[in-house]
Formats: structure tokens, C-alpha cells, sequence
């Protein structure tokens, strides 16, 4: 399904495109629709008892649905307006409220990421994993700015401050999905960013974790999908992470 609707994003990218706007930076176009209903029109005929949640159309509720599907039909919308090529399709299924695989498909690269619980993460089926990388001064971070950055910019400067002035270098370019996938390539070795949306993580933390990364709250605590915040390592930069962002935040 992931492909499938990839092959969709493929045929806009290059154009030039009139997006509206969700909000003051937030953006859909045509393509984001066709490829939603591209895989709601899937899973309803493949999984006709089944719950999704999905971006541009919310819920699609299910009596007792003994699964939720959880979809982003493109990731990057800004860059894919753009045409800048970093944008992908993200699909993630839940299970008695745990992730148990997931698919996010870069149609521009023909990358296909994916997981399932127990069986590890793979990038056109080979086995994938997290760097080792140590130390913060050593590391590639990536982050992404919410869509409430330009009204309350005093949320997220400092923290991005505090990681630029401690790390190798600090990237943002606009997928979250796949800034977890590259993640678990090792090709990042951090990521944090917060107010996200469960369609924006859930198919890339189970792709990060299988490839051996730590997935928390700002605070360590446990990540939940609906909780808005993620921090995701390597695992061995994890505990040098948390610490700054307790100063950044003032903890």
C-alpha cells in the first residue's frame, strides 16, 4: 500500500503546485488526498473491520476493530509543495495498543523502510541497525519545528540552541517519519521534536526501535503516540540527551 500510494506522490513531484493551508505554514494539496484515499480504499477491502486514524480524513472508527491503522499519506507536504526531495508515505497497525508493524515508502530514493515486533527493521529487505556513536559532541541530530513555531517561538528555540551548541550538527528537513527511519539506518544518532501527531511517529518509532534506538518522553518516561513529544537515540546518547534537555527546560 505504501508503494502504491508512493507511485501516486511520484506523479506530482515536480509540478508546480497550489497548496492550501491547514493553518499559517501548514500545508495540503491534491496529493495528500489522492494518496489517503488511495489506502483507506485499500484497508477497507482488505480489512473491513479495522480502525484508522489517518491525517487528512481522522477517524474511520470500527466497533471493537481489533486493529488501527495509522496513516500519513505523505510526510513533507511542505517539501513535497516544494519539490524538495524528502517527503514519504507512512502506514504503522496497532494492535491491543502496541505497534506491531509499519511501512514508510520514499517514492523519490525507492526507499522502502519496515518493520514488525520481534523480526527487526529492514530497508529493501536487508537488516538495518543504530549507529555507535557515544558522544553528543560526535553526534548528527535531526529535529523538526511545530506548526506553532512562528506563534510561540520561546517553546522550541532554546531547546534547538542547546543541542546546536553541544553536537556535531543538527539538521531539519521536514519528515519526521523518515528522520526516524534514518535513525535506525545509523545515519542520524538523535531526534527529538515535539507536538506531533500519531500518524507523524508510529510507523517510524517501530522502525527505529526494531533497529535498536530508545524511544522516551522529554522526561524519560514512556512514549505514548498521543503524547505529543518524542526523544529517540542510539540508546547510548540517550542519557546525555535527557540531560539537555532538563537544562533547556529549566528542570
Amino acid at each position: 500500500m505504501a508503494r502504491e500510494a508512493g507511485g501516486i506522490l511520484l506523479e506530482g513531484y515536480g509540478r508546480l503546485h497550489a497548496p492550501e493551508r491547514k493553518g499559517r505554514i501548514d500545508l495540503v494539496t491534491e496529493f495528500d488526498r489522492r494518496s489517503e484515499a488511495l489506502i483507506l480504499r485499500r484497508l477497507h477491502d482488505r480489512f473491513p473491520g479495522h480502525a484508522v486514524l489517518a491525517e487528512e480524513s481522522g477517524l474511520h472508527a470500527a466497533a471493537a476493530a481489533p486493529v488501527r491503522w495509522l496513516i500519513d499519506p505523505l510526510d513533507g507536504t511542505t517539501n513535497f509543495a516544494h519539490n524538495y526531495p524528502f517527503f514519504c508515505v507512512s502506514i504503522a497497525a496497532e494492535a491491543a495498543g502496541h505497534l506491531v508493524a509499519g511501512a514508510v515508502y520514499d517514492p523519490v530514493r525507492d526507499d522502502m523502510f519496515a518493520a514488525a515486533t520481534g523480526h527487526g527493521a529492514t530497508l529493501d529487505g536487508a537488516p538495518i541497525a543504530v549507529s555507535a556513536v557515544s558522544r553528543l559532541e560526535d553526534a548528527l541530530l535531526v529535529t523538526g519545528f511545530p506548526y506553532d513555531v512562528r506563534d510561540r517561538p520561546e517553546r522550541h528555540i532554546p531547546l534547538f540552541q542547546a543541542f546546536l551548541t553541544r553536537a556535531q550538527g543538527v539538521r531539519r528537513d521536514g519528515s519526521a517519519a523518515l528522520n526516524l527511519c534514518y535513525l535506525g539506518l545509523g545515519r542520524f544518532d538523535g531526534f527529538w521534536e515535539g507536538h506531533l501527531s500519531p500518524w507523524d511517529m508510529a510507523a517510524g518509532v517501530l522502525i527505529a526501535r526494531e533497529a535498536g534506538a530508545e524511544v522516551t518522553r522529554y522526561d524519560g518516561g514512556a512514549f505514548v503516540l498521543e503524547g505529543g513529544e518524542m526523544l529517540a537515540t542510539n540508546r547510548l546518547l540517550h542519557p546525555e540527551m535527557l540531560g539537555v534537555i532538563a537544562g533547556a527546560r529549566g528542570a
